[in-house]
């Protein structure tokens, strides 16, 4: 069984990792390194995004650019602060279980917990290194990612993905325990190491027919989420939400948006939804996933999205935005890829 899912992922590249996926157009990259003459020519592309939104930004600084009401009620928790204070934050903030939790500076679903009561959330309160986040949950059924982008001297954006995101689980026929339910699924059997260390508790529990089990609960790729690419669904109604969006802000220029919403038809009239993230420069075009590109095609699509995100921090270049200095976006990397193998590590 294991060299036969060995040779499933060697045959499909959305297996396949990160590094492995992008090494063929890494050079393109390069190339836009060389023409601007900065390695980190994105980083004017959101001017008031650390980093340009390409890694190790705080959600903070993201959701104070977000109108309030489109995003879910959140606070912050700083690392080693009395459980009591904790406690007392909630009480302050009405914030009532169940809720998630993250880390503020977070990256691919690392951290990403629903606390269903005080001794969960204390456990995790002991194990974060880092300040975290409590957030509200949002109560509309169905995630969404829109990739949108707009040039600077433009009110007018393009939307160039549209995604619906389900969360990895799987789902009970009454006979089989959880562990045979994971070794059926097409994408959760790749993830064993991580299944197991998850739902070590539960692996030999049968699930009741027809119960959903969600293995994780972030709907990010890295995850197992499953997308449905809605790009037929794009029109000028849903540009313009996200056109207010941008401008609202008036430096979101290049990224993801990823929300929960009641349904696409009141998410096109801006109503009903809530923000969750925005994701800057270095966003992944996901609709290129479960989508039925081959890797060629992905690469095209990708290529393209890193041309506009040049255009655009090229022209906020020109209009005095200073790329980050070689040693500044250096050191900022490292200490952000330090700071997320020190989460990988308690992410059990």
């Amino acid at each position: 069984m294991r060299w036969k899912r060995t040779w499933e992922k060697i045959n499909d590249w959305e297996l396949w990792p990160f590094k492995w996926r992008y090494l063929g157009i890494s050079p393109i990259w390069l190339w836009y390194c060389l023409k601007a003459r900065s390695f980190w020519f994105f980083t004017p592309s959101n001017p008031t995004l650390t980093f340009g939104g390409f890694e190790g930004e705080s959600k903070k600084e993201m959701y104070q650019q977000l109108p309030p009401h489109l995003y879910p009620k959140t606070i912050y928790i700083a690392p080693r602060l009395p459980f009591a204070m904790v406690k007392n934050k909630l009480q302050e903030n009405e914030l009532t279980y169940p809720f998630v939790v993250k880390p503020d500076v977070g990256m691919s679903g690392i951290l990403v917990r629903r606390i269903n009561n005080e001794a969960q959330l204390e456990q995790y309160h002991q194990q974060m290194p880092v300040e975290y986040i409590i957030q509200a949950i949002t109560e509309y059924p169905v995630e969404y990612s829109v990739f949108y982008y707009r040039y600077p001297y433009s009110d007018k954006g393009v939307i160039t993905g549209f995604l619906q995101k389900t969360p990895l689980y799987v789902t009970g026929d009454g006979a089989s325990h959880l562990l045979e339910l994971i070794l059926a699924h097409p994408k959760a059997k790749h993830r064993m190491v991580e299944m197991q260390q998850k739902h070590q508790a539960s692996l030999y529990e049968v699930l009741p027919k027809g119960d959903i089990y969600y293995l994780s609960y972030a709907a990010n790729l890295n995850r197992g989420a499953s997308f449905v690419n809605l790009h037929h669904e794009i029109d000028e109604r849903l540009h313009q939400v996200f056109d207010e969006l941008s401008l609202y802000s008036k430096a979101f220029y290049y990224g993801r948006y990823d929300l929960k919403a009641a349904s696409i038809d009141d998410l096109k009239q801006g109503k009903n939804f809530s923000i969750l993230e925005f994701n800057g420069s270095g966003a992944e075009p996901n609709h290129v996933y479960n989508s039925g590109y081959t890797l060629r095609q992905a690469h095209k699509e990708i290529v393209w999205h890193w041309k506009v995100l040049y255009e655009i921090a090229k022209y906020n270049h020109g209009k005095g935005i200073a790329y980050w200095p070689f040693l500044k976006g250096w050191r900022f990397l490292r200490a952000a890829k330090q700071h997320f193998k020190k989460l990988k590590k308690i992410d059990v």
